[in-house]
């Protein structure tokens, strides 16, 4: 079994400011994803105030987990298919999100580790279609298919945020 590096380390400093993925967002979730095998995979924990009711995940929280690692598995997937694989020099590709929907199978609990893992299901130049199952203790609780495009140019930012110091 493969597994590589995390693909939101390498994504570009203008690029690294996601709410759910940036690593630069100091409030964000900074959920990180990459291959394991033929599978993509985001581990992230639930904090106590991720909470829907007492012992639940917050919904939207659960379909924020799916369209990060998707965003983030469209970038490996594309990278992969233009021979590069995350820590080659090449620039990675950003995706943002055309379509996302989310099923709720059952309760996702709290105080867990929640586990991502997503398949590629559609790869063509600009969209990457991403099928992703998030697990607790095992058990599928979320599913998700989303539907993810190359980044425009025009949402490359102008005037760049100064990236914290390390």
């Amino acid at each position: 079994m493969t597994v590589s590096p995390y693909i939101q380390d390498y994504y570009p400093d203008d690029l690294a400011w996601c709410y759910g993925c940036g690593r630069y967002n100091q409030h964000g979730h900074h959920f990180r994803t990459r291959w394991d095998g033929e599978e993509t995979v985001t581990r992230f924990t639930p904090e106590p105030y991720h909470i829907a009711i007492p012992g639940f995940v917050y919904g939207g929280l659960l379909a924020s987990l799916i369209d990060c690692h998707s965003t983030g598995s469209a970038a490996l997937a594309a990278y992969r298919a233009a021979g590069h694989e995350p820590g080659d020099d090449a620039p990675v590709p950003r995706f943002v999100t055309a379509a996302l929907h989310v099923n709720y199978l059952k309760p996702t609990p709290l105080g867990v580790p929640l586990e991502a893992r997503g398949r590629i299901k559609e790869l063509k130049e600009r969209k990457v279609v991403v099928e992703t199952t998030v697990y607790a203790n095992g058990e599928p609780c979320v599913t998700g298919e989303a539907v993810l495009v190359k980044m425009p140019e025009h949402m490359v930012p102008k005037d760049l945020p100064t990236p914290p110091k390390a």
